[in-house]
């Protein structure tokens, strides 16, 4: 072998050995995945999110979800040691500061601290969060009727004020206020639900009570995280099929562990889709369990009528 081919050999040699020590460490895999997370806010726990991921050859980036808004990216997770930091800009927080995660590992999960944009800081513990794969397909139930058209039994407000009325069989709320759910929790679902709203009103309806299909007057806009038929800040639409305010419109939305179909308007908006994890707003983080269905009351006026359930058995 002449030098030329043994010098070559040692640079390739040598790229092979830096590569692999780039690659991610032990100590990265660990918070690598996706974390359920509860924030104990002046004693009462509200559900958070976090997914960390590895980018190229030696940087952690991810995304999260606070107490309310969408998923947000990280541009870096910094992780050394067992601890971990990131700062991200707010959202819908008030102040001016960034928002400044720290933890660490604590046995299966981890725990830590949150500033928000505003100075103030809170404690957080969070855990894996569930894979929820289905090893076959559903068999589905009876359907049931969650609405019967003349009062709210079923549901419960979700704040002091409730303002949710029936009329003509139809179930509205007429000015921004609480929000609605059923008494009853539910795993894998198929459901029908029909809603028509104001100019500019928002809504949305919460399935097992962490994930949100959104509804907003999205008439002449193009489809988007935010818009009428995305699983708001996670999967947008396919396409834009919001009809003009004021008209009667439907989803048809199965949901199997992670995987969703959206039908909206009669048009399959999302197909087979994984929701990654909890939209804002969500009532906890406990992802493998059952959960209620709530509707949106506190972004503005909005009716509801022929809300139709067939559960997997």
């Amino acid at each position: 072998m002449n030098k030329c081919s043994v010098l070559f050999c040692l640079l390739l040699l040598a790229g092979i050995q830096k590569a692999s020590a780039s690659g991610p460490s032990a100590d990265s895999v660990s918070i690598e995945g996706r974390w359920d997370l509860t924030i104990t806010i002046n004693g009462q726990p509200k559900p958070s999110w976090l997914e960390v991921r590895h980018s190229g050859n030696h940087t952690l980036v991810g995304d999260f979800v606070g107490t309310g808004g969408s998923a947000r990216p990280i541009s870096e997770v910094h992780y050394s040691g067992g601890r971990l930091h990131f700062a991200i800009p707010p959202q819908w927080e008030s102040g001016n500061g960034d928002l400044v995660v720290e933890g660490e590992a604590k046995g299966d999960g981890l725990a830590g601290t949150i500033t928000f944009p505003d100075g103030k800081q809170y404690n957080w513990t969070a855990e894996k969060a569930p894979l929820l794969k289905r090893e076959k397909q559903p068999v589905w139930g009876k359907p049931i009727r969650l609405f019967n058209g003349r009062d709210l039994a079923g549901w419960h407000a979700l704040g002091k004020q409730n303002q949710w009325q029936v009329k003509d069989g139809v179930l509205l709320s007429p000015k921004s206020g609480s929000n609605l759910a059923t008494d009853a929790t539910f795993t894998d679902f198929k459901l029908h639900i029909e809603f028509r709203y104001p100019a500019g009103s928002n809504s949305g309806v919460y399935l097992r009570g962490r994930h949100e299909v959104q509804i907003e007057d999205g008439r002449g806009t193009g489809p988007w995280l935010g818009g009428l038929g995305a699983v708001y800040g996670f999967i947008a639409p396919s396409e834009q099929v919001a009809k003009a305010p004021g008209e009667w419109q439907s989803y048809d939305i199965t949901l199997v562990g992670r995987m969703v179909t959206l039908v909206a308007n009669g048009k399959t908006v999302i197909c087979n889709r994984e929701i990654p994890g909890i939209t804002g707003g969500a009532l906890d983080s406990k992802e493998g369990e059952p959960g209620p269905f709530y509707l949106q009351g506190d972004h503005g006026p909005v009716e509801y009528r022929n809300i139709i359930l067939t559960p997997a058995k």
